[in-house]
C-alpha cells in the first residue's frame, strides 16, 4: 500500500519548506511498504549546524501553520541530525558528512521517491565544481 495522500502532502510541504532555507539534495522516499510505522521520509541536508537548525525551524513553522505538530524531536541539542516525527512523516535533516556517512537513501534505496515539483536537485555531496567557493 502506497503513502496516503495526507502524508505525500505533508512530505512535500516539508520538503519544500526545507529548501525555503536551502537544503540541499533534498529527497522524499515513500517508506510505507517496508515500515509500519511511517509513510515517508524527508531526507535533506545542509553544510553547517546552524543552517541544520534553520532548516528545522522553518519545516517546524510551515507545518505548524499547517496544523501538523511533531511528535518527536531529537537530535537537536548536537545539531548534526535533527529527526522530526510527524508519524505519518519523519523528516530528517543531516549534516553533510552524516549523510554521506550514513546512507539513508542506500538503506532505503528499494522504496520510490515521491517527486517533489519545483524542488532543485543537487546532491550535497557534489563539491566537484572548482569554480565555485568550497562550503
Amino acid at each position: 500500500m502506497a503513502a496516503t495522500s495526507e502524508a505525500r502532502d505533508l512530505a512535500v510541504a516539508a520538503a519544500h519548506a526545507a529548501a525555503d532555507k536551502l537544503a540541499s539534495d533534498v529527497v522524499v522516499l515513500d517508506v510505507s511498504e517496508q515500515l509500519v510505522i511511517t509513510d515517508a521520509f524527508v531526507i535533506a541536508s545542509a553544510a553547517n549546524e546552524r543552517q541544520v537548525g534553520a532548516i528545522v525551524d522553518n519545516v517546524e513553522e510551515k507545518l505548524r501553520i499547517e496544523g501538523h505538530k511533531p511528535v518527536r524531536r531529537e537530535g537537536a541539542r548536537e545539531g548534526r541530525w535533527v529527526l522530526l516525527d510527524y508519524v505519518d512523516v519523519v523528516v530528517h535533516v543531516q549534516h553533510a558528512d552524516e549523510r554521506s556517512f550514513y546512507g539513508l537513501e542506500r538503506l532505503w534505496k528499494d522504496c520510490p521517491r515521491i517527486e517533489v515539483e519545483g524542488l532543485a536537485t543537487v546532491p550535497a555531496t557534489d563539491t566537484d565544481d572548482a569554480d565555485g567557493p568550497e562550503a
